[in-house]
Formats: C-alpha cells, structure tokens, sequence
C-alpha cells in the first residue's frame, strides 16, 4: 500500500517565481541537496520538461527514477508519476502554488511506495522528510532568486 503525505510552506516570492524554480530542472542539483543529476529527457512542444530523470541519495544509498510531468493546471500546479524506479514503484505527487498575502502557499503532495515492503510508520516518516526538504530548498532558491 503507498504512502500519502501532504505539506506546506509560505514562500517569499510571487507564485509564477515559484513556479519557475520549480520547473527549471537544470538547475535542481544546484539547491536540492539530495539530487546528485538531473536530465531532461523529453520536452513538450513549449520546451516544457515532459520525462525527467532523476539520481539521488536516499536510505544511504544512491537510486534513480524518471518522473513525467503534467502540465494541465500550470502555472497553478505542477504534478507528477512515475515512470520508472529502481527503490520505488510509485513516486507521485504535485506541487500547488497559491496566492497568499505577498507571498505564495506552496503545498506539495506526494504517494510513495517502496519496492521492498517496510512499516508504514517508516514510509510516513521518509516522505515527510522528502517533503520537507524539498519544501525548505525550494523556499530558499526562489526567495534568493527575488
């Protein structure tokens, strides 16, 4: 059974800021932390990223999957599945970028299921951490990017 976990964080910077941090995946290894590479492998017909493929650190270890993207409620969300994964089966989730005062109230979404079966407890605690690192880097590249 997968996993679902949502979050949110306020972000200084106007949502379409937001956004565009969010979908310039060739700069992701230059703030997400964990993400060791980063290629875009398809684009649509607007040059937007359609299959991404992704190396990153996770459980002590390095693993790779390849997300494709929707693009049916850009600018107002960004969402994703997965296509392939060597550590994961599902990997699915959405960032939503709203108005909120000067700023914007990023949440983002996620379901998760591991290859290799472990308690739920442990999945819920690997996706909030997921969350909220992803949350906290792309807070901080779109408030340095103002």
């Amino acid at each position: 059974m997968s996993q679902r976990a949502s979050e949110s964080i306020l972000v200084n910077a106007e949502p379409l800021a937001v956004y565009k941090v969010a979908t310039d995946f060739g700069h992701y290894v230059d703030w997400a932390a964990d993400l060791k590479k980063v290629d875009v492998l398809s684009t649509d017909d607007q040059g937007r990223a359609l299959e991404v493929a992704f190396r990153a650190a996770a459980f002590g270890r390095s693993t790779s999957y390849t997300l494709r993207y929707d693009y049916a409620e850009a600018p107002e969300v960004l969402s994703w599945s997965q296509t392939r994964g060597d550590l994961t089966t599902v990997l699915n989730g959405a960032y939503r970028f709203a108005t909120s005062g000067t700023g914007t109230k990023v949440t983002y979404e996620l379901e998760v299921e591991l290859l290799v079966p472990i308690p739920s407890f442990v999945k819920s605690r690997a996706a909030s951490r997921i969350q909220s690192q992803a949350l906290r880097e792309l807070k901080a590249r779109a408030e340095r990017l103002q």
